[in-house]
């Protein structure tokens, strides 16, 4: 059994990796540790997240993927979160979470066939619960972002999201060096909207007058 660490953070400005100090200390309280991380920044409510489908690929059956809260994994709408359920069960791999207590028994299971399916289907269940909590409270706040920033612009008042130049400029740089896109999010953290707005104005200023 290999555990597989998920790190996800939704922008730029957030650090996917925040967590990994409370992921490590949670395996080496239960005489484990942790054999990979995969970290990203990417909305958790859209499937397109490469991170993710990279651990459920590397993984074996019975390997455990392991996340600090289950919002981290999930802020998916019904369809999508089906259909990364059926990913995860199709590759056999345990989801453990810090913040749902049920899961934990994944990483030390006792060979009791019978109480192990029983913890396994209460786990899924609350797993479910935790989801649809998550993505009610991401259309929650996209919906009170909505509404503060339609009043912003009718009080004249609204100027946009900061554009993080420094950042923005090493990612130019590592474009420019030929790095993949998948390489740049592993170095930068950033999503890959962001690589995608940074190349787009890279190629619009080296394009001939």
């Amino acid at each position: 059994m290999f555990i597989r660490a998920y790190l996800r953070a939704s922008t730029d400005d957030q650090d996917a990796s925040r967590a990994r100090a409370d992921l490590e200390s949670f395996a080496k309280e239960r005489g484990q540790r942790i054999a990979a991380y995969y970290v990203e920044n990417e909305s958790g409510a859209s499937l397109k997240r490469p991170e993710l489908f990279r651990l459920l690929r590397d993984c074996g059956e019975g390997d455990v993927l392991l996340v600090e809260q289950v919002d981290r994994l999930s802020r998916l709408n019904g369809e999508d979160w089906d259909r990364l359920k059926d990913e995860i069960r199709r590759r056999g791999v345990r989801v453990v979470a810090l913040d749902l207590p049920t899961s934990w028994a994944m990483l030390q299971p006792n060979g009791d066939e019978l109480t192990e399916r029983m913890m396994r289907a209460m786990n899924d269940m609350l797993l479910d619960m935790l989801a649809a909590i998550a993505r009610k409270d991401y259309e929650d706040r996209r919906r009170r972002q909505a509404q503060g920033i339609a009043k912003a612009k009718a009080e004249g008042k609204y100027r946009g999201r900061k554009v993080d130049h420094e950042k923005h400029r090493n990612v130019r740089s590592l474009l420019d060096k030929g790095h993949s896109w998948s390489d740049i999010q592993r170095i930068t953290g950033v999503s890959r909207s962001t690589i995608h707005r940074v190349n787009k104005a890279r190629k619009a200023a080296d394009a001939p007058a």
